[in-house]
């Protein structure tokens, strides 16, 4: 008996214990949650009472140079219907149905749809989303929002790019400079109750979105809408495929214009132009007669030609420069001491390298000339046997202290590199096509990079369109820098430069880019694409003004033109009626001393 008891009161001791522990264990819990974790279940209560509605921030605005504005807002609104609000669906649906113009069974599938808050329809007109707030109608929420809007529809449409439906940048300057221009979004906060319906006296707080800042471009509207029309009509008069043309300050790196046509509707980017949906067409009329087990569908097709519409083949296609490329070799063959000025050449018309006959553009050759006059003849014989002097081991230490092997740094996204042959495969005739601009590839804006730092004394700048990032008040916020390398020539070899190419435009194969009272410096090109027997040239002319201290260097790209297609025929005169126009508007005057040596020069009338 009294072992029972005395185990009784064990067993009592060892329960009572027991619920000691579990209630200090409660309290030690409950202070744990009330003490160090309040916030967090704070925030889990509020999550179950309240309903949040993003608000877009305005992008910032893109200005050019002159403080046009190229890309901006409007107002519109997006739909969300949230619906444990909903009294009348049905209603409802009609109303969206209607005023939206969409499908019922979409709209009913929504409106229907079991969730906190559930988006109808973004980027709705705002008078369409007045009309729908007016009709007062529980659980339809209406917000106002932004939608990017470009006043210049196509102009500079590759450059500047474009955004998404979530106002997001996807091409261009818009996605290069996201950060800048997006802002920060805010919300709307709405307080319900354990089933969702909203409490009406606590209403809406609002977290006010955080505009974004504006970006400054070097670009200028009116040079571009001039150079983008020079484009066009040498287009139609050649019936090419495309024109590229770039415009840039040699001495900064400033781009004063960046032409691709055709250019697309930046207001309309998902719409293809009426070539391209031609194209398409013929596309998928291919894909339906083929046999071949994958097929691509419709949509795929339109995404590859939107791709390849919205590509800017100024700085994401290369191509095979031809005779501009004569710039660089001249460039490297008088740094080196290899050729000087006055240096004599005999063309017959080829040079014999190994065992290949390379031919120069004039068959019958020109005969007995100094480097300068080769030059002005754009005479392969000669560029190869400068080229043959340098070597290929000095060619390529020229290329690397050109910059041609690395990429310029431009800011707008899917720069593409040079295409070069590897220096251990080059031989003497992979060394003399390569003097003469042919057998490898870089991008146009590589071309007027590297030509513009040699001219400009041999520092190599860093082309750029942005130029300072503004404040939402309009004042200057930060000035962009970018890097510029000193040295890639001397000062020397760079004036040599400027004026044998100036002989080239007043003298040579560049004479119908000669503008009078300007001193113009320039090189033609005419080359031919792959596969050879296709007969498709690429024409092109780059020149700068004024050619004693470039100021504008311009260069124009004809994608194969038909009939008449050398350069100096039909691209230096897209050129030299751009310059006509540009050189007084950016405040280039003419020069007196020019002008006396054009009228000393000029034929008499017969």
């Amino acid at each position: 008996m009294k072992k029972n008891r005395t185990f009784h009161k064990k067993k009592i001791w060892v329960v009572f214990l027991c619920c000691i522990l579990m209630m200090a264990g409660l309290i030690g819990r409950l202070v744990f949650l009330m003490c160090f974790r309040s916030d967090y279940y704070y925030e889990k209560a509020k999550d179950l009472h309240e309903r949040e509605r993003d608000i877009k921030a305005a992008r910032g605005q893109i200005l050019d140079a002159k403080g046009k504005v190229l890309a901006s807002n409007r107002t519109v609104c997006t739909i969300s219907v949230i619906h444990s609000q909903i009294k009348e669906p049905e209603k409802v649906i009609a109303l969206l149905t209607e005023k939206l113009g969409m499908e019922e069974a979409a709209v009913r599938k929504r409106v229907e749809k079991v969730s906190s808050i559930e988006r109808v329809k973004t980027n709705v007109e705002k008078s369409v989303g007045d009309a729908i707030r007016e009709c007062n109608l529980a659980g339809v929420k209406v917000d106002e929002d932004y939608k990017r809007y470009y006043p210049y529809g196509t102009l500079a449409s590759k450059v500047i790019g474009f955004t998404g439906g979530d106002n997001q940048g996807i091409i261009g300057l818009e996605v290069k400079y996201e950060e800048i221009l997006k802002g920060e979004p805010g919300k709307i906060l709405t307080t319900t109750d354990a089933r969702g319906v909203e409490i009406d006296k606590l209403g809406e707080t609002r977290q006010e979105p955080v505009e974004g800042k504006s970006l400054l471009i070097s670009l200028d509207a009116n040079i571009q809408e001039f150079a983008q029309q020079a484009a066009l009509k040498v287009m139609e008069e050649k019936q090419a495929e495309r024109v590229s043309i770039l415009l840039m300050n040699p001495q900064n790196g400033e781009i004063y214009a960046c032409v691709n046509v055709p250019e697309f509707d930046l207001n309309e980017p998902f719409t293809l132009t009426d070539e391209m949906q031609r194209q398409l067409k013929e596309e998928l009329q291919q894909t339906e007669n083929s046999s071949g087990s994958r097929k691509k569908t419709e949509e795929q097709l339109k995404q590859e030609f939107l791709n390849q519409m919205w590509r800017n083949p100024c700085l994401n296609d290369t191509y095979e420069p031809g005779s501009t490329f004569k710039i660089i070799t001249m460039s490297a063959g008088l740094e080196e001491g290899v050729v000087s000025p006055n240096d004599q050449f005999y063309c017959p018309g080829y040079k014999i390298v190994e065992d290949r006959r390379i031919h120069c553009a004039k068959r019958v050759g020109h005969g007995a000339q100094n480097f300068v006059q080769g030059a002005q003849n754009s005479c392969n014989p000669v560029f190869i046997e400068v080229g043959l002097r340098l070597g290929v081991e000095r060619y390529y230490k020229y290329f690397k202290q050109f910059g041609l092997l690395t990429k310029t740094g431009i800011d707008l996204p899917g720069e593409a590199g040079t295409i070069m042959h590897q220096m251990k495969n080059m031989g003497e005739v992979e060394l003399a096509t390569v003097a003469f601009g042919q057998s490898f590839q870089i991008t146009p804006i590589q071309l007027a990079t590297t030509v513009s730092s040699l001219i400009n004394g041999g520092r190599r700048i860093t082309p750029h369109f942005g130029v300072a990032v503004l404040n939402p008040d309009g004042t200057e916020g930060e000035k962009l820098t970018y890097p510029v390398q000193e040295g890639i020539v001397s000062e020397k070899t760079s004036r040599e430069v400027r004026e044998i190419l100036e002989t080239v435009v007043s003298q040579g194969s560049g004479k119908n880019a000669k503008i009078e009272g300007y001193s113009v410096g320039g090189k033609t090109a005419t080359s031919q694409t792959l596969p050879r027997s296709a007969n498709r040239y690429i024409s092109s002319f780059l020149g700068f003004a004024p050619a004693e201290n470039p100021q504008v260097l311009g260069l124009c790209i004809i994608h194969d033109p038909q009939g008449i297609y050398y350069g100096g025929t039909i691209a230096a005169p897209v050129i030299r009626s751009i310059f006509e126009n540009i050189l007084p508007y950016l405040g280039i005057e003419k020069s007196a001393a020019v002008s006396e040596k054009d009228a000393d020069t000029a034929s008499p009338v017969q």
